[in-house]
């Protein structure tokens, strides 16, 4: 008989999988549905100094209680950090993992940092800020639901008992870190996507493949996927497919993406032109490379995307991709710049956008950079950084470009912060060129985003140059070797140059 433990997010107990363990028990399984301390009902408030390790010791202590070998720990949302810390303690206990429609937090992490709502999130980062209202962040107000997780799906009943039994979510729950020793590391896992909640298992294997390097740890042996078409909180809106998919993941089903032994990691692809070598200087975080040139020529900053974890290795610039439209750039007669940023995580692009700028200041001081030419080009998920270029383009920026970007948040990207959004930015842009790079085979999520960008820009005026690469995939400098990719390519970092030059 398979056992589930079952443990959901902020704000709800165990009262919010009844019909879900209905179903596993009529299935032949164990359901043991755990209220976390504080989160029972309303009337049952969490006592002061209840945090993340308090949760962790509540699913530990449940384990303990249960006699069953393998069991199944369900973490929903919040939850799946408590889940994580007890399976790390109890790894012989523990079976599989299921990351229902949650994060995928690390040691050290915090589940602030995955908190869709965004005003709590500040107000969380604040000092003093756990300690507001006694500790605990408030019940969402009725019709509120919807800035913590897709609602879809959701009869207005199931609303009813949402706010009917909703408790305050402890602070301390949110902003202590999770503490992992990596005993679990091997555990088999399963990720289950409620796709109004904008993930998607397509778009998972994409990032696998053309993202950045923690993707990959998706595709090794034992991690499976599952798909309910719902919103956040399935055990109300879609009991039985739930159901249905707990037992099939206990029974090590479900699909799984496979990368083949010779597919070499995003970051460390060759790029698909051979430019020259050049010299290559490393200030700081930013490395220039020189043209063979005795007065100070225009610059180009490419930005990476991401997020990237803080320990990937090699860093961003020192990608080949980075490397190579550095060394392109600097065969053309400009300096190259790549520069390693701090987007690690959705809830960095200010912090990165800060050291864009200071990289970009950098390079304009150097004697051998014409200050008064300088370009800047973004990639990825780097995109939502050209926002205050867009909004206030200073003189001495000549144009911007973009390769395959990210222009506006992406489903569930709810941790981002709102004022990312190039595609409103743009209607400022004045007379800024902006050097659009297109991926024909782009993931239809990531280029909806483009042609909302496109929209804005049109209405406003904003001159936008594309280059299409109809067969090309995201990140086809790297990943598609062809002449097509080739020549587009040489084609944007052609017209950068004209603008740079005029």
């Amino acid at each position: 008989m398979t056992t589930f433990v079952l443990v959901s997010g902020p704000f709800t107990g165990g009262w919010v999988w009844r019909e879900t363990a209905a179903r596993l028990g009529e299935a032949g399984a164990r359901a043991c549905p755990l209220s976390l301390t504080g989160l029972g009902e309303r009337r049952h408030l969490a006592r002061p100094g209840t945090g993340l390790e308090t949760h962790v010791e509540d699913v530990v202590q449940l384990i303990d209680h249960l006699d069953e070998a393998d069991l199944v720990l369900v973490g929903h949302d919040y939850a799946i950090h408590p889940v994580l810390g007890a399976a790390d303690r109890r790894p012989e206990r523990v079976g599989r993992i299921v990351y229902l429609d949650s994060g995928m937090p690390q040691d050290g992490d915090t589940a602030l940092a995955l908190v869709p709502d965004q005003e709590v999130r500040e107000r969380l980062s604040r000092p003093d800020g756990p300690a507001e209202h006694g500790g605990r962040v408030p019940v969402p107000e009725p019709g509120g639901w919807e800035r913590w997780g897709s609602t879809a799906g959701l009869s207005a009943r199931a609303l009813e008992r949402l706010d009917r039994y909703a408790a305050p979510q402890p602070s301390g729950t949110l902003v202590e870190p999770l503490r992992l020793t990596g005993a679990a590391a091997g555990t088999p896992v399963t990720g289950v996507f409620c796709t109004a909640s904008g993930t998607t298992i397509a778009m998972v294997e994409a990032f696998v493949r053309t993202g950045p390097p923690q993707f990959r740890a998706l595709a090794r042996p034992g991690v499976t996927f599952f798909e309910i078409p719902t919103g956040h909180w399935p055990m109300l809106s879609a009991p039985d497919g739930l159901a249905a998919v707990l037992l099939d993941a206990a029974a090590g089903k479900g699909h799984r993406i496979t990368v083949g032994e010779d597919e070499q990691p995003f970051s460390t692809r060759p790029f698909v032109l051979d430019p020259p070598e050049c010299p290559r200087e490393r200030t700081g975080a930013v490395d220039l490379f020189l043209p063979d040139a005795a007065d100070p020529r225009p610059a180009v900053v490419f930005v990476h995307g991401g997020p990237v974890p803080a320990d990937a290795r090699p860093t961003p610039r020192d990608w080949p991709l980075y490397t190579g439209h550095a060394r392109h750039a600097a065969a053309l007669g400009m300096v190259g710049a790549t520069v390693d940023h701090g987007l690690h995580a959705l809830t960095d692009y200010a912090r990165a956008a800060e050291d864009v700028a200071a990289a970009v200041a950098l390079v304009r001081a150097d004697p051998r950079v014409d200050a008064d030419r300088v370009a800047l080009w973004f990639f990825s998920g780097g995109g939502p950084l050209l926002t205050d270029w867009l909004a206030a383009p200073p003189p001495w920026l000549r144009c911007v470009a973009a390769s395959y970007p990210v222009l506006a948040p992406l489903p569930g990207w709810h941790t981002m912060d709102a004022r990312f959004r190039p595609a409103e930015a743009v209607r400022t842009a004045g007379e800024l060129p902006v050097v659009l790079t297109r991926a024909g085979l782009e993931q239809p999520t990531i280029a909806a985003t483009v042609a909302e960008f496109l929209t804005a820009a049109t209405a406003a005026g904003t001159r936008v140059e594309t280059v299409d690469v109809p067969a090309g995939r995201h990140g086809f400098d790297v990943a598609d070797h062809t002449e097509e990719s080739r020549a587009a390519v040489r084609a944007a970092h052609d017209t950068v140059l004209a603008h740079l030059s005029s």
